[in-house]
């Protein structure tokens, strides 16, 4: 083997690896603030580009620019991070902070809800830059007895970035749509001049050849399955759901086909993109499985429960349906607060006890406050369910930095970039399906009840029966959109001609903050128990996996050990690609690992992947 590392590795001073922390945090701040700003912007962007997004053939348009950021960035992160283990993680994040900073000029020409849509793909990609790199900037600055402090930091920007896109996305909107975008710009331009001044490369870089046939069959392979599963949401036809639907079906079988012919290709290439061996490393497939399994089951159920405020309990308290986006998160501030205080603490405790108990027990603590969601009424207390929130939020940040840490700390110091690219992949693929699944379960179940309650709500109050049978039979995903985007259903969807033939007694209560709520929260909630459950059994699994991680470990070889002596403000001398290969990967002996096994034993796992061609030594 050869140990790759910087012929003239930059000098770095004892305090690099805070100006590296406080860097990514911004980086990937901005980056989770893009995902969900503009949530409680839309209302005002679809006015400002002239679209209704509850019109015929609208709901496309606002499908793609609610999920179009996350699809793009879970497709092309492990690429991005691959290159950047090649030609070098820092130039790619700051490739990213520059790219993220240009989508949010570029958006101040977009009229059309097509160009919106591409901006935010285009946006996606300098996110995924950042996301994909910041992990590993991160593993190569600091040592990996204070990681899971410092991925603690990072995680708490990120979970503090969604939320925080929520509010201030709905604050500026009211300045003009395009505030949304343009407020990042001066912070986007800071980061971008600092990190280019301040950032050096001082993580291993190998040489190698980019996997082109790996990274097409990746993409469209997941690409293909990421948009079956978001025009599954749709309706098609007569079905109250697009499963059905010739091209969702052709999509995800496609894209299946696609990944297993990229298997293929990544046993077979020289350089993978995607190095299916760092799986034999049990702490990078555990959690990286566990961090599925908990995406899935917590990614839609964010969004299931802003729909629970917004549609129901808010305007049950007096807020009108104009303003309950903006309550909405600030209500769930709780969620944010419970990580912000379990995250960096986790992190810290997890470096000196290892990550094992600390991720398994936030999957088992979040699968036990979605049990006792389940046990709320549609019209709750909010001061019990608050506190469930955060202990909700308290058992994510247990699980979320301590894993991110384990998982990094595992492989050799060359694949990081790829590693945290397949992370954030991981993680992200998730949310879309959770997404899919979680609204073909409400659909479904609101479908059974809501149309009968409906019809007899309406005729009652004087709509014709005919307007009454039509209004009932409107797809659910149809008022389900318009309460989210912060618009009164009935008075959206009811027509202007059936409302004036009313009386003003009528017309008030079937538009009343009070009617839809009632209407459809009985049938919301029974169809929240199903999605609970399954959050449920998604985290028991996922904490399970956790448990499978094994103790406290860290990868070290002759590359992180140099990698750690620059980091430490050493300086590596030497040619870019050379030097006396090790024994073989190694583990630190800690917590419960047994040291590496001889060369050539047949395990099952593996506690390191050294670099190639060297055998990879058994646990």
């Amino acid at each position: 083997m050869t140990v790759a590392a910087p012929s003239r590795s930059p000098i770095v001073g004892p305090h690099y690896k805070w100006v590296v922390l406080s860097n990514t945090t911004i980086g990937v701040l901005l980056s989770s603030m893009a995902g969900t700003g503009l949530m409680l912007a839309l209302p005002k962007i679809f006015d400002g580009i002239k679209l209704n997004p509850l019109a015929a053939g609208s709901s496309s348009y606002l499908l793609w620019m609610m999920m179009g950021y996350v699809l793009v960035s879970a497709v092309v992160v492990v690429t991005v991070g691959r290159i950047g283990d090649i030609f070098g993680r820092v130039k790619m994040y700051n490739l990213g902070f520059a790219w993220f900073t240009v989508s949010c000029v570029w958006s101040t020409g977009s009229n059309g809800a097509l160009e919106l849509v591409l901006l935010r793909m285009f946006q996606a990609i300098g996110g995924a830059l950042l996301m994909a790199n910041s992990a590993a900037i991160i593993t190569d600055a600091f040592p990996s007895d204070q990681l899971g402090f410092a991925l603690g930091i990072n995680m708490v920007a990120a979970i503090i970035g969604s939320f925080l896109g929520i509010l201030v996305g709905g604050l500026l909107s009211l300045l003009g749509w395009r505030w949304v975008f343009l407020a990042n710009v001066p912070i986007g331009a800071f980061g971008t001049i600092w990190a280019y001044l301040k950032l050096k490369d001082i993580g291993v870089r190998v040489p190698a050849r980019i996997d082109w046939a790996g990274n097409l069959a990746f993409a469209g392979g997941l690409g293909m399955v990421l948009v079956g599963m978001t025009y599954g949401i749709e309706p098609y036809g007569t079905s109250l759901s697009g499963w059905g639907n010739p091209f969702v079906i052709s999509m995800i079988t496609s894209g299946l086909f696609l990944l297993a012919v990229f298997a293929v290709i990544e046993t077979r290439v020289k350089d993978p993109m995607f190095r299916l061996s760092l799986f034999r490393i049990r702490p990078f497939a555990f959690g990286n499985l566990a961090s599925f399994l908990g995406s899935i089951g917590r990614g839609g159920l964010m969004f299931m429960l802003m729909l629970w405020f917004q549609g129901i309990w808010l305007p049950q308290h007096g807020y009108s349906f104009a303003d309950t986006p903006l309550w909405a998160g600030i209500y769930m501030i709780p969620f944010t607060l419970g990580f912000v205080i379990a995250g960096p603490i986790s992190g810290k405790l997890s470096d000196r006890y290892g990550a094992r108990w600390f991720a398994t027990g936030g999957m088992l603590l979040a699968a036990a406050t979605y049990a006792l969601m389940m046990t709320f009424p549609e019209n709750f207390n909010y001061i019990p369910f608050g506190a469930v929130m955060l202990f909700s939020g308290i058992g994510g940040g247990l699980f979320a930095s301590p894993n991110t840490s384990s998982i990094m700390n595992s492989v050799p110091a060359r694949d990081r970039g790829a590693a945290s690219g397949m992370r954030v992949t991981f993680a992200q693929t998730g949310m879309p399906l959770s997404m899919g699944l979680f609204f073909t379960l409400l659909v479904s179940g609101l479908n059974a009840k809501v149309p009968a309650a409906m019809l007899k709500g309406l005729v009652a109050n004087g709509v014709p029966a005919s307007s009454a049978a039509a209004l009932s039979h409107v797809p659910p995903l149809g008022y389900v959109f318009a309460a989210f985007l912060g618009y009164n259903p009935l008075k959206t969807l009811l027509p202007s001609s059936v409302l004036s033939h009313l009386s003003a007694a009528q017309a008030a209560h079937l538009t009343s903050r009070a009617f839809f709520p009632q209407l459809i929260g009985p049938a919301f909630v029974d169809s929240l128990s199903i999605i609970l459950a399954f959050a449920v059994v998604m985290s028991l699994i996922a904490a399970v996996a956790s448990a499978f991680r094994g103790g406290k470990f860290v990868h070290v070889d002759e590359e992180s050990k140099a990698q750690r002596h620059i980091a430490r403000g050493g300086r590596h001398h030497g040619p870019a690609a050379s030097g006396v290969a090790p024994a073989a990967g190694s583990v630190a002996p800690v917590e419960g690992s047994a040291a590496p096994a001889a060369s050539g034993a047949g395990v099952a796992w593996s506690t390191a992947v050294p670099a190639e061609p060297h055998p990879v030594h058994g646990k």
